[in-house]
C-alpha cells in the first residue's frame, strides 16, 4: 500500500467499525437458544429520540479536563450518548425536583429521558453503593417523589436496580419489605405517571435462574404494574446471552404483555472469565443505545450505567474515572 493510501485506509477501518458497533444486535439462530415466548410488537417506534443529557459523568469531567488527551475519544464515544439518569438523594422533595428538571429537559428537545430511581433501603445490602432510603415508609415518600417529577409526560423508568437480584442478603422480613416497596413503586408510578414505561430491573444472565428471577418480579407487581423487565444493568454480559435470558423470564412470569429492555453500556467484549463484576479490565463499549432493535420483545439498549462511572474498584463507586472510561471507548 503506498503510504499517502494510509490514512484514507484507517479512515474506512474505523467507519466499517464504527457501522457495525452501532449497528441493533440482530441474535442468530443456534442450537440451545431459548426461543422467544409470545410478545408484543415494540413498545417505542424506533426513531425514538433518546434524551442525552448535558450533565452526565462524563460531561462533567470534560468541562474540567477539556485539554486532557482523552478527552475528543471520551467526548465523541460516551459524552455524546444517552444515558441514564440516576437518582439516589433519598429527600424526596430533591428527587421532584430533579427528576422534573430532567424530563422537561428532555421534553424540551423532543426526547425521552431513561430515570434510574436507586433509593430503596440496604439497596446494595451494605456494598460498594451503601445507601437509600431508611426504610419502607420513607421509601413510599420518596418514590412518591419521584413519580411527581414525572408527571404527565414520557420518561423510560429502569426500576431499582439490584433491588431484587440482591433480595438474598436480606432477612424475611426485609424481603418481604423489599417486594412492597417494589410493588408500591409500580402502583405510584403507573397511576401518577401514566406516560412512564417502567422496567423492573432484574439481574443478568450470569445471576440467577430464571424460575427464580420470575418468583421474585411476580411479588414485586411486576406482573401487575411493569411494563417489562431490564437486565444486564451495570454488567458486562453479552446481548445474546441477555435475551435468552430475557425470554426465559417472561415464559416464567407467563405474561404476553411484559418485555424488556438490555443495559448495553459495557457489554461489547462480553465478561471476564469467572464474570467479575467491579471495573474489570479489557472490556468495551456496547451496542448504541436505541429503540431499534429488531428483535421482538426488545424495546431498547440502553446505556443505564454511564459508561466510566466506577463500580467501587477503578475508582470510588459513583465516581467518573477518566482512564476506565478511555479504555472502555
Amino acid at each position: 500500500m503506498r503510504l499517502g493510501a494510509l490514512p484514507a485506509a484507517l479512515g474506512l477501518l474505523v467507519a466499517i467499525s464504527t457501522a457495525v458497533i452501532n449497528a441493533p444486535f440482530l441474535p442468530d439462530p443456534r442450537p440451545g437458544a431459548a426461543s422467544p415466548p409470545a410478545l408484543p410488537g415494540p413498545r417505542f417506534p424506533a426513531a425514538t429520540r433518546l434524551y442525552t443529557a448535558p450533565d452526565t459523568p462524563a460531561a462533567h469531567w470534560l468541562r474540567e479536563h477539556h485539554r486532557d488527551p482523552r478527552a475528543a475519544v471520551i467526548r465523541e464515544r460516551i459524552a455524546s450518548r444517552p444515558q441514564g439518569a440516576w437518582f439516589t438523594d433519598p429527600d424526596p422533595l430533591k428527587v421532584e425536583g430533579e427528576v422534573r428538571t430532567v424530563v422537561d429537559a428532555a421534553r424540551a428537545r423532543g426526547a425521552m429521558p431513561v430515570l434510574v430511581p436507586y433509593a430503596a433501603h440496604r439497596r446494595d445490602c451494605s456494598g460498594h453503593s451503601t445507601g437509600g432510603t431508611g426504610d419502607l415508609a420513607a421509601y413510599r415518600d420518596w418514590i412518591e417523589g419521584f413519580a411527581r417529577g414525572i408527571g404527565s409526560r414520557d420518561a423510560l423508568v429502569v426500576l431499582e436496580p439490584d433491588a431484587l437480584a440482591l433480595a438474598d442478603c436480606l432477612s424475611s422480613r426485609e424481603r418481604r419489605d423489599r417486594y412492597a416497596a417494589l410493588s408500591y413503586a409500580g402502583r405510584v408510578l403507573d397511576r401518577h405517571a401514566p406516560r412512564s414505561s417502567v422496567y423492573y430491573d432484574a439481574g443478568n444472565s450470569g445471576w440467577h435462574p430464571a424460575r427464580t428471577m420470575a418468583d421474585r418480579l411476580r411479588r414485586a407487581g411486576a406482573t401487575r404494574y411493569g411494563d417489562g423487565i431490564a437486565l444486564n444493568v451495570s454488567n458486562y454480559n453479552r446481548t445474546r446471552d441477555e435475551i435468552d435470558y430475557g425470554y426465559s423470564v417472561l415464559r416464567e412470569l407467563n405474561s404476553t404483555r411484559l418485555t424488556m429492555v438490555i443495559d448495553t453500556s459495557r457489554n461489547g467484549a462480553g465478561p471476564t472469565r469467572g464474570h467479575r463484576a467491579c471495573d474489570p479490565p479489557g472490556r468495551r463499549l456496547g451496542q448504541t443505545p436505541t429503540t431499534d432493535t429488531g428483535v421482538r420483545g426488545v424495546d431498547a439498549y440502553l446505556w443505564v450505567k454511564p459508561p466510566g462511572q466506577a463500580d467501587g474498584c477503578a475508582a470510588a463507586a459513583g465516581t467518573f474515572d477518566a482512564q476506565y472510561a478511555y479504555r472502555l471507548a
